[in-house]
């Protein structure tokens, strides 16, 4: 059995929700790959490198994580890494159908890797980055959201 397992997301910011994803992916999978999305067609707050290196921050204590920039289909970097499962977050029902679909998609172009859906701690069920960033921007305190690192940066940038 493969041990190897790719989480990919935008992280723009990195919140509470999504380290406590990897943070469970990373006890199931001897290795996991964190997988920071080039964005296109999207407006986003920190570039590439910026979320790479908050994310890097955020799991510096989780030795079999890594993280790296990925931009392409999905399933075509999982392939490339050997990983056998990718990971998605659920926070809410109103999450299940888009991933669902997204689920079924990727199945349909590689049925050799599997999606493992896992649910973040219900006092992280509600979070997202947009909300998150709508609320640094207009000067709210961010800190029981997001690790202490994304918080300086969001502090940072919008100063």
């Amino acid at each position: 059995m493969n041990k190897k397992a790719v989480y990919a997301g935008t992280f723009d910011p990195m919140t509470l929700g999504h380290l406590d994803v990897v943070e469970r992916a990373a006890r199931i999978f001897e290795d996991l790959t964190v997988a920071v999305a080039a964005v296109t067609g999207k407006n986003t707050q920190f570039s590439q490198q910026e979320r790479m290196d908050l994310v890097k921050e955020s799991v510096k204590n989780l030795p079999n994580v890594k993280v790296e920039p990925f931009d392409g289909l999905l399933v075509e970097y999982a392939r490339s890494l050997g990983a056998s499962v990718i990971i998605r977050g659920l926070r809410a029902f109103s999450d299940f159908e888009y991933e669902f679909q997204m689920a079924l998609t990727n199945r349909r172009l590689a049925p050799d890797l599997e999606t493992l859906f896992l649910m973040p701690k219900q006092d992280y069920s509600y979070l997202s980055s947009t909300n998150i960033r709508q609320v640094a921007a207009l000067g709210g305190d961010v800190s029981a959201f997001v690790p202490a690192c994304v918080e300086q940066a969001l502090k940072e940038k919008t100063q």
